[in-house]
């Protein structure tokens, strides 16, 4: 799939959210797409995921089927948790009797059994997003697109994400991932793409492995002072959080 001078605001007379953006994404290959928050990564996931349609430029080679997962899934919906997953499976194209099987299939791995039955709007975060993860993987996608996915999940589904992502790439699908938590770490091997001043830059894994994302606790004091030494290193800032002196 590639990006082709992509640009996109959300308005028609807005400020370009992203642009001269030009970017892809091989059969089996992984993205990481990193930058600080409001940078324009979860646009940038949207746009590969087809949720976005660019203003300019174009999406080419996108496969037919996209398996997409927002940073928070909209649990909002007066269906149960196999209700959902079921006609999912049928808009993907699986058969009345096929899709049972595949649902119950994830149910299982993602340890969803206990709440088969209980409305999404009852689910809690980290439970609705296992849902999320199952509507991509019900049928194997071509392109699998997470944001933020290991947010709000337990230890044991966060330690599932790498080897799902594993198992799409093995299939010959890509995988595009956002994450602030660090957890990408777990993906040796994928592509950086570094969104920053509305535009992406991409950078080629390192042969120790690529970047590894380290949380630095200072005093509120010492903030503007650790970020611009960090920078002045050659270290990229992800992301700043505000919290009570430590």
């Amino acid at each position: 799939m590639r990006l082709r001078d992509v640009w996109l605001r959300y308005t028609r007379r807005g400020p370009w959210v992203l642009r001269n953006v030009s970017v892809e994404i091989g059969p089996g290959q992984a993205a990481v797409v990193l930058g600080h928050n409001g940078a324009g990564k979860s646009t940038l996931l949207q746009l590969a995921a087809g949720v976005f349609r660019p203003d300019r430029g174009e999406v080419l080679d996108r496969p037919g089927r996209v398996g997409w997962v927002p940073e928070r899934f909209p649990a909002d919906q007066p269906f149960t948790v196999r209700q959902y997953l079921t006609a999912m499976g049928r808009m993907a194209g699986l058969s009345a009797a096929t899709a049972p099987a595949a649902v119950d299939r994830w149910v299982e791995r993602l340890g969803l059994a206990p709440y088969r039955e209980i409305p999404l709007p009852q689910l809690s975060k980290g439970t609705a997003q296992k849902v999320g993860l199952a509507q991509a993987l019900l049928v194997p996608p071509g392109l699998l697109v997470l944001d933020e996915p290991w947010e709000g999940l337990d230890a044991a589904s966060r330690d599932l994400v790498p080897v799902l992502v594993a198992e799409v790439l093995a299939d010959g699908g890509s995988v595009l991932v956002s994450d602030h938590r660090g957890e990408t770490v777990r993906l040796p091997g994928a592509l950086h793409w570094l969104v920053a001043e509305q535009t992406v830059r991409v950078e080629e894994p390192s042969a120790a492995g690529g970047m590894s994302v380290v949380e630095v606790v200072v005093p509120t004091a010492r903030a503007a002072g650790t970020v611009a030494a960090l920078r002045a290193a050659g270290h990229e800032i992800l992301r700043v959080r505000q919290e009570a002196d430590q």
